[in-house]
């Protein structure tokens, strides 16, 4: 590294400089939390309130209905949506015929590469009164309308659109698995699940912590552009998340220091249930490895 920094240097700077632009800097907006923020006064010369935004959406009386919103739609489209990639990895790994497993796959694939918005808009005509769902049962439910419908709709659709592109790890990692592993346990009677269970599972074990470490993270930060494209004004009592709230305040209504402080609000528990995730399981793993070790 002495003898080529140059080189070094000229190919981390940029990446190093956009991290520090888009990254680090905007750190300062969160000063807007503590303040009455006045445009024209700028962030180092507003009025300093302290907890005053934060004091003020705790005891709202929406808070509670935002963080459970939040909450449900995460925590089941987490439940729901991280298996799916492994299933749909696993059962690709048995398809034995190289061309048919490339044209499952080009299926699988190509709803990531379709926008939000689209998506959107397809699942609002497909579920309208009118729409192909409806001819098919034979009713007239506008099923957006339907506060308890609208949590099923949105991870559906999320499992649809990504979990095929997700799966993508996981192939790759069972690809370089251990092959004499797999004829060993079909030589000793494994059927397909206990080859599952015993082989491909453990061969993907290390990439699964990583995955549900990091979608545990982002429990909390649901885009909103797929939430505000499907909500409408009967379904808000389920559709409305912390994410569409700061939009709706902090843009459309220009309350910039309670929208950042609901933001950072959001990004505190995120912290929070990243640690708890991670230390919950380096500790099933450090108990898993001192039994082996037993």
């Amino acid at each position: 590294m002495k003898k080529n920094y140059e080189l070094y240097l000229f190919f981390m700077l940029p990446p190093l400089i956009l991290l520090i632009v888009f990254k680090y800097v905007p750190i300062g907006g969160i000063l807007m939390a503590f303040e009455d923020y006045n445009p024209i006064a700028g962030l180092l010369n507003s009025e300093w309130v302290g907890l005053k935004h934060f004091q003020r959406f705790l005891s709202s009386p929406d808070f509670m209905q935002l963080l459970m919103n939040t909450l449900k739609l995460s925590v089941y489209g987490l439940l729901w949506g991280f298996p799916m990639p492994i299933i749909l990895a696993l059962l690709l790994s048995r398809v034995k015929s190289e061309g048919l497993r490339k044209k499952i796959q080009l299926i699988l694939y190509a709803p990531n590469f379709i926008s939000v918005i689209v998506i959107s808009g397809m699942i609002i005509l497909f579920l309208s009164p009118v729409g192909p769902i409806n001819n098919f049962l034979g009713t007239a439910i506008n099923f957006m309308t339907k506060p308890e419908a609208f949590r099923t709709i949105y991870i559906a659709s999320g499992i649809w659109q990504g979990a095929g592109w997700a799966s993508i790890i996981y192939t790759a990692a069972l690809s370089n698995s251990s092959k004499e592993l797999t004829e060993a346990a079909i030589i000793d009677g494994a059927n397909v699940f206990q080859q599952i269970i015993y082989v491909d599972l453990p061969a993907i074990k290390p990439i699964m912590v990583i995955q549900f470490i990091l979608s545990a993270g982002n429990i909390m930060s649901i885009g909103f552009e797929k939430a505000l494209a499907l909500q409408t004004s009967l379904n808000l009592p389920t559709s409305e998340i912390l994410s569409t709230y700061v939009y709706k305040v902090g843009l459309q209504l220009g309350d910039y220091s309670f929208s950042t402080a609901v933001g950072l609000f959001n990004a505190i528990i995120n912290l929070i249930l990243l640690i708890i995730v991670n230390t919950t399981v380096n500790r099933l793993n450090k108990d898993e490895e001192e039994a082996q070790g037993l």
